[in-house]
């Protein structure tokens, strides 16, 4: 196989792999032939700095001896297969990056033979870009479940980001999706490791994956396990990516998680990381999901109607943070502004940044009220079931 038909097979495969916040392509375009950089191996991320790059993005290779039921390279599977050697994916990518094609790399595989030896060969194609091509730029490496020390220890030294893919929340949840990983030593041992050896080399972050909807967890499963990785592993950044079946696998006769479902995850992740919300002030139906037809944080407005309306010229930041349609900045500004001038109506709101349209339900500006009451409005509450091979979850 030549190096193009490599690399239309290995980046196309690769595509599993989030390395951003969404991971859909609308199906409306997908038979596009112009724009669409999936299948050749480009996909954009964001820097620690905040630029956006594009990043070549592609495995060593797509041969598994891992059974993970929803994944499309696992063993066994009837597909073509084929890799690249260290020396050539280094070439490949350094002309790539010479023709500015793309700016940085994102690299993981398969679990070739064994775990130590495929991490030897990725490790040996970041050593040839670092030292022979004496690249400086970016690289996020795919650490494999059940990697040794000194390999975690040397990706950390080589990359800008590492990950190891959790997959699923709990041992229990990954065991209903694979028999040969070890959610004890190889998953959380590993972000151990990674964790302690970050210490060493500042500036450099991990993050992790999440399937969501393949193995009957709940939102709640998924949430209450990213704060522990946050907390307590250092973790920069957790990754949610919708279930969809793959034909071949055993799992390709359950339905699809919603895609929106992955939305409101990112939505709650973000009001934990960025609004000051405790997890467990997320507003979980009894089986431990949030609503699919309403975002995270105007469900939890309307669930505590006795902390509304708040009078703007006198909420806290950390009030402010509460009401919907006031993000961060916002917040910040309102306070910072009518330190000068009190606001004096809906206008003022809206020329600084307030989703007026959202907020309004949720204050008072001058102690004037400026929409119908709560609960008026009215919502389209849609609930959610997971069908799997273990029956069905409300």
């Amino acid at each position: 196989m030549d190096k193009l038909a490599k690399l239309a097979l290995l980046g196309e495969s690769a595509k599993y792999d989030v390395c951003a916040s969404s991971s859909a392509t609308p199906k409306r375009f997908q038979n596009a032939e112009i724009g669409r950089t999936a299948p050749s191996g480009v996909c954009h991320s964001f820097t620690p700095d905040g630029r956006c790059v594009s990043l070549f993005k592609v495995l060593l290779s797509n041969q598994c001896e891992k059974d993970c039921l929803y994944c499309p390279n696992r063993a066994g599977r009837d597909v073509p297969r084929s890799r690249f050697a260290p020396e050539e994916l280094a070439d490949l990518f350094m002309e790539f990056y010479r023709r500015n094609y793309v700016e940085g790399l994102f690299l993981s595989s398969g679990v070739r033979h064994s775990t130590g030896r495929t991490m030897q060969e990725l490790l040996e194609t970041l050593e040839i870009l670092r030292t022979r091509h004496r690249f400086g730029g970016y690289i996020h490496l795919k650490i494999l479940p059940g990697a040794g020390e000194a390999e975690i220890e040397r990706a950390v030294a080589l990359s800008n980001r590492v990950s190891l893919n959790m997959e699923a929340p709990t041992a229990l949840h990954l065991a209903r999706l694979s028999r040969t990983k070890n959610f004890a030593s190889e998953i959380m041992g590993g972000l151990s490791r990674i964790h302690r050896h970050l210490r060493d080399q500042p500036g450099v972050s991990h993050s992790t994956q999440f399937i969501v909807g393949a193995a009957q967890e709940s939102d709640r499963d998924i949430l209450d396990s990213t704060l522990r990785l946050y907390s307590s592993y250092g973790l920069k950044r957790a990754y949610f990516s919708t279930f969809q079946p793959v034909p071949g696998t055993p799992l390709d006769g359950i339905t699809a998680s919603p895609l929106v479902r992955e939305h409101r995850l990112y939505q709650a992740d973000f009001l934990y990381r960025y609004y000051g919300f405790r997890m467990d002030e997320m507003p979980y139906n009894p089986a431990g999901n949030l609503d699919l037809g309403i975002d995270p944080k105007q469900a939890f407005a309307e669930l505590h109607p006795e902390r509304f309306p708040l009078e703007i010229n006198r909420a806290s930041v950390a009030e402010l943070l509460r009401i919907p349609g006031i993000g961060p900045r916002s917040a910040k500004k309102i306070v910072l502004l009518r330190r000068e001038s009190r606001f004096r109506s809906v206008e003022d709101l809206a020329r600084i940044g307030v989703v007026t349209k959202r907020a309004l339900p949720y204050i008072l500006v001058e102690g004037k009220k400026y929409s119908p009451p709560l609960g008026q409005a009215g919502r389209d509450r849609t609930s959610y079931s997971q069908t799997s091979l273990w029956g069905e979850q409300g």
